[in-house]
């Protein structure tokens, strides 16, 4: 008798193969059988009318500090991931040296958007070596959690307050070490940043930004050493002949996969390296996010274009809803339409506050796929008032504003296309990251409830494909061979989805982090049931109480 039985399913199996309909067993936590099943199980469920899939598999989350408090992992387990990476872009909380725990803490909280006072309160430190981080996190989860160790660490560490300058041949030596033994110790890869919007709360680029390609190239062949894990990064330069050409390096020497992340730049040279390479036989994976980078401004949340104007701090102060009352206010807004607007510290921010044609009121739909008629220019010029009176309008009626990064067309065909290609890999959902601003945990739901149904302003994504990029695809970058993949033998994570009836909800802004933090958070309906290793952990949306995840150690799968 087998565990668990799902019937009548239709089935999507996550190799991007057609869907088809049959049954599922699972026992032990291993899928045993997919077809027609039979005999009994101890549970049945039946699935008929429902998507049947493997969990999905999340390689860039930045849960690095939250799976010390949060066990469930959300929200991205209320999207039907079953697994998550964190140790992105290499910023991270191990290696650290005893009292230094709080300059990790302030670049995560700068770099990340996550409160401080959250990590703080929320992370029972104690550690100093990556391993010692991984045994102090190694507890039951409702989903699997692996981690990568970062640059940002690795320097703090090795070089203390010189972690901005170069790097000597001893320091790089040094940090080449400590990669060996993070890998030996369970790290699913390592990260780094060499992007100019990281920053610390000085405003500097955050060490490791201009690492040498030499250091690169020792971390990354220390890395390789190991036999396992992946090599992710962001960079401002990926279409430079000089960043190429450490990656080639690296790609060729190390043997392992290696996944920059392309959402705001097109990087076409890095497209072209990756076919060349890949058609070698290497594994370079240009990482591409469901959507474009965007940002959500609102009165609640980190950017809040309302603080621009002088009069804006008469009401500040006031609760969410009296704000909303006085942007209604006929003498307040004659204030705001008549104040100069005032620069932030950060050129950035000041373009996210006030480009007009390109601040959208977030649509109803929630296809984060606007046009100029949904922006506060485009509602200005048609109301024929100023686009200040359409910002106060759109945030006295509780609506969230989109920013969306790059040179957004009006239009996600692109997006699209880049999805699509060959090499591409599925990720940049920042789970865990950029509280007050972002909430894209929810990419999975998205992908499939508008990008491979609703989608009406260009094609859609065959819902074979949109699944296999989510769960096989990113499983295999990661060494994760055993999941992904409905058939016997694989891990049994699975989602039972209702996908006519899958839908994301608005996004809310909550204060459930420790210490009273706050972040952005969306729901969805429409998962029947997401198991985990044959264990039921969600139905309709709620949580069993079961636990069955557990930290994995790249290596040991």
């Amino acid at each position: 008798m087998d565990d668990l039985i799902i019937r009548n399913a239709r089935i999507v199996d996550g190799s991007g193969a057609p869907a088809f309909h049959g049954d599922l067993a699972i026992t032990d936590g291993i899928i045993t059988a997919v077809g027609v099943v039979e005999g009994e199980g101890r549970r049945e469920i039946d699935a008929h009318g429902h998507l049947v899939t493997p969990g999905f598999v999340d390689i860039h989350t930045h849960f690095d500090g939250q799976v010390c408090w949060d066990k469930l992992v959300t929200p991205s387990c209320w999207h039907g991931v079953t697994t998550i990476v964190a140790g992105n872009c290499g910023v991270g909380f191990a290696p650290v040296r005893p009292g230094t725990e709080d300059e990790l803490v302030q670049i995560m909280e700068s770099v990340e958007d996550i409160p401080g006072a959250a990590l703080h309160e929320g992370i029972p430190w104690g550690w100093e070596s990556f391993g010692e981080y991984l045994d102090a996190i190694d507890t039951p989860y409702a989903v699997d959690v692996g981690t990568q160790i970062g640059h940002v660490p690795l320097r703090h560490y090795v070089m203390g307050d010189r972690c901005y300058d170069d790097a000597t041949a001893e320091d790089i030596a040094a940090m080449a070490e400590l990669t060996r033994q993070a890998m030996a110790d369970g790290a699913m890869g390592f990260s780094t940043s060499r992007f100019y919007g990281h920053r610390d709360k000085s405003g500097e680029v955050i060490p490791g930004t201009h690492a040498s390609a030499d250091e690169l190239i020792a971390l990354g062949e220390a890395m390789g050493e190991a036999g396992h894990g992946t090599i992710e990064l962001v960079s401002d330069h990926l279409n430079e002949p000089a960043e190429l050409a450490w990656i080639e390096h690296i790609a060729r020497r190390a043997g392992r996969p290696l996944t920059a992340l392309v959402n705001a730049d097109p990087a076409p040279a890095l497209w072209e390296l990756a076919d060349a390479l890949n058609g070698e036989g290497h594994h370079v994976r240009p990482q591409v996010g469901a959507r474009p980078a965007s940002l959500l401004l609102s009165l609640e949340g980190t950017l809040n274009p309302m603080r621009q104007f002088a009069s804006y701090k008469q009401i500040r102060d006031l609760s969410i809803d009296e704000q909303r009352a006085r942007l209604r206010d006929p003498e307040f807004r004659a204030l705001v339409l008549s104040d100069d607007l005032r620069d932030a510290p950060y050129p950035e921010v000041t373009k996210f506050s006030r480009t007009w044609h390109r601040m959208y009121v977030l649509p109803a739909d929630l296809s984060y796929e606007p046009t100029f008629e949904d922006s506060l220019q485009g509602i200005a010029d048609a109301k024929g008032c100023d686009p200040r009176e359409a910002l106060m309008d759109a945030f006295a009626d509780g609506q969230v504003l989109l920013y969306l990064l790059g040179n957004y067309p009006g239009h996600l065909d692109e997006q699209r296309e880049a999805l699509l290609r060959d090499n591409s890999v599925f990720g940049l959902s920042d789970g865990g990251a950029h509280c007050g601003v972002l909430c894209d945990a929810s990419v999975p739901t998205y992908m499939l409830s508008y990008m491979s149904r609703d989608r009406d302003r260009g094609e859609t994504l065959p819902v074979e494909f949109t699944v296999h990029k989510m769960t096989r695809d990113t499983a295999l970058l990661y060494g994760m061979d055993d999941r992904g993949l409905l058939a016997p033998g694989f891990l049994g994570d699975v989602n039972i989805i209702d996908f006519d009836a899958l839908e994301l909800s608005p996004p809310e802004m909550i204060d459930d982090l420790p210490a009273g933090g706050r972040r952005f958070v969306q729901h969805a309906t429409g998962y029947v049931a997401t198991i985990k290793r044959g264990e039921v952990t969600f139905e309709n949306g709620e949580h069993t109480g079961a636990l069955p995840g557990r930290l994995l150690r790249g290596g040991r799968l």
